[in-house]
Order: C-alpha cells, then sequence, then structure tokens
C-alpha cells in the first residue's frame, strides 16, 4: 500500500498585522519529502502518529510537506500553493490513502477555507481515496472538509496534549477503513455560537464536561466525537463551535450524537465568555501574593493566537507596581537582540524595548517602552521541547537574550514563539521553579508546562488582537447572527 502523509497547520487571525509568507513557515519549521518524514518521525504530533501506523502495514510512505507556522495574518497565496502543490502532486501520482495533520482555521488570501479547499482539489484528483484528518481543538469546521473527508477528529486536550493520541485514532479508524472491518460515516452539527478562547481549557468548566460528554459518546458506539471549540478572531463566514462524530455505517446515529453535544454547548454558552478585570487591580491581586511561582497572563498580546507579542502594556504595569523577580517570556523584538548581542554579556544597556509593530485593526500604535538592564545571556534560542506538548520537536526562537532590571528577567527573541514549555527559560539559563513572578504572553497552552509550577495564576487584560474584548474587533465576514455578538435567547436550529 502506498500512503501521502502531509502537514498544513495555520491558525489565521484575520486581525493580526503579522505577515504569513512562506518565510513565516520556514522560521517554525517547513520539510519537504525525505526531511518531513526524518523532522517528525518520533515525535508526539499527528504526523509521527501516521508514521508509525504506516510501519505497521508496511506501507510505503510519501510525505510531500510538513508544515507550520506560528498564528499571524491571512497565509499568502505563494506560501498556500507552497504547501498544497506537492500534497496535490503526491496525490495524482497515485495512492491507497491520505492521513493529513490539519489545523483547521487557516484563512489564506486565495481562500477563506485552507483546509476545505484542499480537500476539495484532493476529491477533484482522486473522488474515492480514503481521506483521514486530524484537526486541532480550534479548528472552524466547515462543510467542505466535513463533505471531503472520510473520517475527521480533533483534539480532546487544551493545551494540545493528545495530538498523537487522537492522530492515531483517527489513523486507525482509516486503517480498519481500509481493510473492510468497518464503514465510517459523519454526522457534524454547530450553532451559532463564537466562543472565547480562554473558556476553552478542557480542565475548566464548561469545556471538561463538553470534552466528558465526547467520551461517552464514543463510550456508547461512535469511533470518534469531538466538540471544536473554533478560532473566534479567524473572521470568516464559518468561525465558531461544532461538533463531529463518526460513525460505523449509521449517520443518523453519528449526527445525533454531535446534535447532543451542541446542544449542550449551547445551553453553556454564557460559561463561554470571558469576564475581564482591570489591569491594575489585576496586577495589584498579584502583587499582594506572598510565595510564588506566580503566572501571569498576557493574553491578549499571545503570539500562539496571532499576537504581535510586543505589546508592552502589561510589563510596563507590572513594573510600575514594583513587582519583584518575575520572568518573562518572551518580547519579540529581533533590533534589540542586535543591539544587546553588539554591547555583548554583561553590558548594561537602555533600550527602546517592543512595541515594533502597529495593529490597525484595534487601533493600536505600537508603542515601545524604554528599559535599562543588563545583558544577561545571548543564545541562537533554538532547544527541543521535552515537555508534554509538541514532544520532541526543536523550536526556533532566532537569536535570543535576556535583559535583566534587577527585578526583571526578560526573554527577548527575533522569532515569535508561545510559551507553552518551560524550555523557553532553560534554554537560557533561567530556573522558572525559583521565581517570585512568570509573566507569559500565552492564554491556556502556557498550563502544558507551567501549571505544575503556579501557585496561583492571574490573567491580565492588556492589550493586542488576541484581546478578549470583542468591542475592540470589527467582524464584517462572521456569520450573523451569532452569540455573543448579537443577542440570541432561543436556542436555534441545526446548522449545519
Amino acid at each position: 500500500m502506498r500512503f501521502v502523509i502531509a502537514m498544513m497547520k495555520h491558525e489565521t487571525n484575520t486581525f493580526s498585522p503579522i505577515r504569513t509568507d512562506w518565510r513565516r513557515f520556514e522560521e517554525w519549521g517547513a520539510y519537504f519529502s525525505a526531511d518531513a518524514r526524518r523532522a517528525y518521525e518520533g515525535t508526539a504530533m499527528p504526523f509521527g502518529a501516521y508514521l508509525k501506523l504506516a510501519r505497521e502495514m508496511g506501507a510505503e510512505v510519501a510525505t510531500p510537506v510538513a508544515a507550520e507556522a506560528m498564528p499571524s495574518g491571512p497565509v499568502e497565496k505563494a506560501a498556500y500553493e507552497t504547501m498544497v502543490t506537492p500534497i496535490l502532486e503526491a496525490v495524482r501520482r497515485g495512492c491507497d490513502a491520505a492521513l493529513l495533520d490539519l489545523h483547521g482555521a487557516m484563512v489564506a488570501e486565495t481562500t477563506p477555507d485552507g483546509e476545505g479547499t484542499l480537500l476539495e482539489s484532493i476529491r477533484a484528483i482522486a473522488p474515492d481515496l480514503p481521506i483521514a484528518v486530524t484537526c486541532d481543538l480550534h479548528a472552524n469546521l466547515t462543510e467542505a472538509m466535513v463533505r471531503n473527508s472520510t473520517t475527521l477528529i480533533g483534539y480532546k486536550t487544551y493545551p494540545h496534549v493528545d495530538m498523537e493520541v487522537v492522530g492515531e485514532q483517527v489513523g486507525r479508524i482509516l486503517l480498519r477503513a481500509l481493510k473492510g472491518e468497518i464503514h465510517p460515516v459523519m454526522g457534524w452539527d454547530r450553532r451559532p455560537l463564537l466562543a472565547q478562547t480562554l473558556r476553552m481549557g478542557t480542565d475548566d468548566e464548561p469545556f471538561k464536561t463538553l470534552i466528558r460528554l465526547t467520551r461517552e459518546e464514543e463510550a456508547k458506539g461512535m469511533l470518534a466525537a469531538t466538540v471544536f471549540g473554533g478560532f473566534p478572531l479567524a473572521d470568516f463566514a464559518d468561525a465558531g463551535m461544532s461538533a463531529i462524530c463518526v460513525s460505523d455505517g449509521n449517520r443518523d446515529a453519528a449526527s445525533a450524537s454531535a446534535r447532543r453535544l451542541m446542544e449542550s454547548a449551547w445551553e453553556q454558552r454564557q460559561e463561554l465568555l470571558y469576564r475581564p478585570e482591570p489591569l491594575t487591580q489585576a496586577v495589584a491581586r498579584a502583587k499582594a501574593i506572598a510565595s510564588g511561582p506566580v503566572l501571569l497572563l498576557d493574553h491578549a498580546d499571545n503570539v500562539g493566537s496571532g499576537g504581535t507579542e510586543d505589546v508592552m502594556t502589561v510589563i510596563a504595569e507590572v513594573l510600575r507596581q514594583g513587582l519583584e523577580d518575575v520572568a518573562v517570556a518572551a518580547v519579540w523584538d529581533p533590533t534589540a537582540v542586535q543591539q544587546m548581542a553588539k554591547a555583548g554579556v554583561g553590558a548594561t544597556v537602555t533600550l527602546e524595548l517592543g512595541g515594533r509593530t502597529d495593529m490597525p485593526s484595534v487601533k493600536l500604535k505600537g508603542t515601545p517602552l524604554e528599559i535599562t538592564g543588563r545583558v544577561r545571556t545571548l543564545t541562537d534560542g533554538e532547544w527541543i521541547v521535552r515537555g508534554p506538548m509538541y514532544t520532541g520537536v526543536t523550536v526556533k526562537m532566532g537569536p535570543t537574550a535576556v535583559l535583566d532590571t534587577g527585578t526583571m528577567q526578560i526573554v527577548v527573541v527575533s522569532r515569535h514563539h508561545e510559551p507553552w514549555d518551560i524550555g523557553v527559560f532553560t534554554s537560557v539559563g533561567i530556573d522558572p521553579r525559583t521565581k517570585r513572578y512568570l509573566l507569559l504572553k500565552s492564554r491556556i497552552h502556557y498550563r502544558a508546562g507551567f501549571a505544575p509550577l503556579g501557585r496561583a495564576t492571574i490573567t491580565l487584560d492588556g492589550e493586542g488582537v488576541t484581546t478578549s474584548d470583542n468591542s475592540r474587533l470589527d467582524y464584517v465576514r462572521v456569520r450573523r447572527p451569532i452569540f455573543p455578538l448579537d443577542r440570541l435567547n432561543a436556542p436555534p436550529g441545526r446548522q449545519s
């Protein structure tokens, strides 16, 4: 047998000013052919799970591309075609199945539904090809994605520590279908519900219950059941929550399972909204906590959702209120890194840090913060993830420096990176376990590496294009009416 195994992943924040060209993918990791296989074999990723299953089957494998980029603005035409073209060429050469590691919230210049368009193109070449798809929990599921897949699944954890597990689950469904043991069919459902990412942590309610319900549906006979939180910062028609279930030959049962899941989500819609707190008040609460580490989340500038990672609002307030023994991960500022590298380790420098990026979608100008400190560390920014999320993957932060102000140690990077693993600190000589405060530009993924360390966690409502304040976002393409942008009190009918 011959399998095509490929990865094409990007979570597109249509409000983000960060350019998503091919270089953006190369900075995180973009590999072709045998290099793709070498990069991800043995990793805890769906791609790695697919390769393991192929070995079990003794199948020949084509790995045309494995590419992922940190969330940012719409994917440029050339970058999208650079990923899609080799996948289609591999399918055109002939194969018995395709196993795809996708995200599910890619908006490109040429299509608002990057994954659905890819799958439609594959189907045009091979109408009957068995196709398995793994998506992120934040996928914005579309009709095209469902119609053109044989079986589709999403992560059940946020932070995403089960990527390999669900990749193997959907892969085994496809392998059983190839052997004639089962006949997978899917049912999906959605509601006009734009949940907020800060309320999608799967250790928290209401998502904790929603995930339990998916497992109950599987226990009752579904081959796979998924609730997608969706990615609300992608302003296009299909953004929002959905559910999909895979059954052995019973589409009505799969549809009924998906409908039950979404009815439960709709009932909890008020709990899927984040309640803000004034920044000065939240920082003051943090200052009153006697021992740490205390985790401080600068979530409105979360690069893992498309933030610029150079908004200094929260850092400035933490400094103003005099919090001490703070480690920050991270501030994106290649210019500042160059200045610190030129000065050298041990030198005292005064910098205009951060504030390099304007954010017109939320009417914010980039505003740097003048800050003085000692250059503590200089590194190449490369390290391997050892924690439970992206295990085995090499992180490439680019040239990296640590600025030590005396009360705050700031990791400054040349490439955007969300701090979901303690390696962001340990790779530059900081032991996060010993700090009183860890200020992280993250929403929920920080939990993968940092939750076991934190004695308390405080969300700090700063500024940026990953804000949870819907009044700052000008939605023009999402389908309407939709909750909470519109008042919807009566349960809507099935939307799919």
